[in-house]
């Protein structure tokens, strides 16, 4: 993975631990954290640059879910 490639992941990964972390109920908070966490965990040895865009992509579609989502009423959903 190039040095750019890997900071990116790693800025998108710390974004969306940090928007996740402004979820008030605890079982969404600790459910998308968790989440986070296994996915890149699971896609760490990926070398194929294809195929991280591919994730990346993936990702930041999800972040934008996360974004959307109002922290004062998650805990109706």
């Amino acid at each position: 993975m190039a040095a750019s490639s890997r900071a990116q992941v790693l800025d998108l990964y710390r974004v969306m631990l940090r928007e996740s972390g402004k979820f008030t109920s605890y079982n969404y908070r600790t459910y998308a954290i968790r989440r986070i966490r296994e996915a890149f965990r699971e896609n760490k040895n990926v070398k194929d640059s294809a195929q991280i865009q591919i994730l990346v992509n993936k990702a930041k579609r999800n972040l934008e879910i996360i974004q959307r989502q109002d922290p004062k009423f998650s805990h109706f959903c």
